[in-house]
């Protein structure tokens, strides 16, 4: 880059819906990483658990067999080839075995195919819809910010970003960027329980108490995996260092969104707030 010039970083996220077959899961969302690489993104990012329905409605052995070691991950295997054709950096979500235990995972693929590391799921809920304590150890990783070729990435997954504790270790970290692959929708012990604004909210707070942008890509549509209804509301964005939402879906559109963000501004707005300078972590319990 020439001297003097502002150092950007293009980032995009991926709403759509996903079924029971891996193969055409694969293909939807290499179609939609295309497509934000043609508008100019250098990080994307698709949703939680895309080689699949969402399984973890329920509690059945079944699913087990469909955990793969990292690096022979299906999902991983395709989109290597596709991060290093369009020079792109990948978070791919995945369900991991490692030797007898399983993860809810991310493999961060780097603009040469290449695969820089792997952050488990720290935060794992247990509740009616959402019972992945059966399916996921805790993450063992730590938080993970990886130092992709265009920018340095911080990577939670779903229910890690409701944790303010988890977007501050990431930016202490030094990311530039958090993201968060999702799956969230309908609870199914309440009808009337909506959650797509607060957790919008939470995720933008952490944007602003970090002065850093998130986003999130969630997926889309009704499933009845394992028989049991669940309606996936949505709503990913991208906040900017505000927390204003400059980029965002309503709960039924498939697509991609795309937004530049400024490094060199956020490196000097991010010191001027003084929120690590001030903050007292002899304090902290």
């Amino acid at each position: 880059m020439a001297q003097g010039s502002t150092k950007t970083l293009t980032v995009a996220a991926i709403q759509t819906s996903y079924g029971a077959d891996m193969a055409a899961n694969i293909e939807k969302t290499v179609r939609f990483i295309r497509e934000a690489a043609g508008q100019g993104a250098q990080v994307i990012l698709p949703s939680e658990l895309f080689q699949g329905e969402y399984f973890c409605t329920d509690q059945q052995e079944r699913w087990f067999a469909t955990a793969y070691p990292a690096a022979e991950h299906p999902c991983v295997r395709a989109l290597q080839p596709v991060a290093k054709e369009l020079g792109v950096a990948i978070p791919v979500s995945i369900y991991e075995r490692y030797g007898p235990e399983r993860y809810n995972s991310v493999v961060m693929l780097d603009a040469d195919g290449s695969i820089l590391g792997v952050y488990r799921k720290s935060h794992i809920p247990d509740g009616p819809g959402y019972q992945e304590k059966y399916y996921f150890r805790p993450g063992d990783t730590g938080y993970k910010v990886w130092a992709t070729r265009h920018g340095r990435i911080g990577v939670g997954i779903c229910w890690d970003q409701w944790y303010p504790e988890c977007a501050r270790a990431m930016a202490l970290m030094d990311a530039q960027v958090l993201m968060y692959p999702t799956a969230i929708g309908s609870e199914p012990h309440d009808s009337s329980l909506d959650t797509l604004d607060p957790w919008r909210r939470a995720m933008q707070g952490h944007a602003v108490s970090n002065v850093i942008p998130v986003m999130a890509s969630n997926r889309i549509g009704a499933e009845n995996c394992n028989g049991k209804p669940q309606n996936f509301y949505g709503g990913s964005f991208i906040a900017d260092h505000r927390g204003d939402l400059v980029q965002s879906f309503g709960r039924t559109e498939e697509g991609v969104l795309v937004h530049t963000v400024d490094l060199d501004f956020l490196e000097t707005h991010r010191g001027a707030w003084g929120f690590f300078r001030d903050r007292r972590k002899d304090l902290a319990p």
